[in-house]
């Protein structure tokens, strides 16, 4: 029990945490991974620390259905539909987005597990939130009519009861830390609905682990702290005496300087940080998600943000599906068609 609340627990942790030997030399710091990659069901990623809760509450509000929203390649839908079929339930997710003009990458594995996806196009009138909301109802009802109760996730799980997931991480990941022998370590995360940051951070506070949390933010936002605030002020509201600490308006340190102008768009500095990552140490990072974070790590070493012989660990949240979505793909298979050899 965590906070008060309890979880179902599917996951084998901890996820391991390993040395990055080429990458530390490279650059002139001790970094480390947290490998939430490895996390089990429909090729893992970080969103089934936070599913372990909100299954829970699913279930024991005698719930048959999971209905998420996301992007058309949404990691955070993957993995729920994964852990509704895992459990018995049925599932979908709702998308404001365009189809791709193929079944790939996430699509296709949501496909493989038999889960709906319903896309709603961009009319040019109403705005993307009321579209969503619009279809989340539709399809809600029409679910509700044939018998299901339906369990409603937002965004990436990232509500008050979604963070508990990387609170316990960075429990996790603080024992580890300390076997290891590394002090006074920076963890990197990448910030996109700000589920993750916001439980590790208010884990780290919460318990007084030793560890200074950065993010970097994969999108845009207008005002990175704001946004921060208003979420643990919700949290605040939510766990009400199991959760009394301050955080101060200084310590959301969540850097916006490496968003490269948009959300999940292909960028070739994003794509020579994979091509890094693969290369040196033969871990795959994602276009979306970690391919953008650990680019934005690679231009902090650069310009000095991270000082020599730091110690660092980048959270892996997953999303290896990513390099298969269309728009990434094609980019990649014209920079590596190189290395292809036809031998007649």
């Amino acid at each position: 029990m965590l906070l008060g609340r309890e979880k179902i627990d599917f996951l084998h942790l901890p996820t391991p945490l390993e040395y990055l030997t080429n990458i530390s030399e490279d650059l002139g710091i001790n970094l480390y991974i947290k490998r939430d990659d490895l996390t089990p069901l429909a090729m893992g990623g970080n969103k089934l620390r936070k599913l372990e809760y909100l299954l829970k509450d699913a279930k024991d509000q005698g719930c048959t259905f999971l209905l998420t929203v996301g992007g058309a390649q949404t990691n955070h839908g993957r993995l729920t539909m994964a852990v509704a079929r895992k459990y018995g339930m049925r599932g979908a997710i709702v998308c404001v987005d365009e189809y791709p003009g193929e079944l790939s990458a996430n699509l296709l594995l949501d496909g493989l597990m038999g889960c709906d996806v319903y896309l709603k196009k961009e009319d040019g009138i109403h705005s993307s939130g009321r579209l969503m909301h619009e279809t989340v109802a539709e399809v809600t009802a029409a679910e509700e009519a044939k018998g299901e109760k339906v369990y409603s996730i937002p965004l990436g799980g990232s509500n008050e009861l979604g963070i508990l997931g990387y609170y316990e991480c960075a429990q996790e990941l603080a024992e580890q830390v300390k076997e290891a022998g590394i002090g006074g370590c920076r963890i990197i995360c990448p910030v996109g609905s700000m589920g993750t940051y916001m439980g590790m951070q208010v884990g780290i506070h919460n318990e007084k682990l030793p560890m200074h949390l950065t993010g970097i933010s994969i999108m845009p936002r207008p005002d990175a702290a704001a946004e921060a605030e208003e979420y643990f002020a919700r949290c605040q509201a939510f766990y009400g005496d199991d959760l009394k600490l301050e955080i101060n308006p200084e310590d959301w340190d969540i850097r916006c300087d490496y968003d490269g102008g948009a959300y999940n768009n292909p960028l070739k500095e994003v794509r020579d940080a994979i091509y890094y990552m693969a290369e040196k140490e033969a871990l795959i990072l994602d276009p979306c998600y970690t391919g953008k974070a650990f680019a934005g790590l690679l231009q902090m070493v650069k310009d000095g943000k991270i000082a020599q012989g730091e110690n660092v660990v980048f959270m892996h949240t997953g999303g290896s599906p990513g390099i298969s979505t269309p728009f990434h793909r094609i980019e990649m298979e014209k920079e590596r068609e190189c290395y292809m050899h036809i031998i007649e």
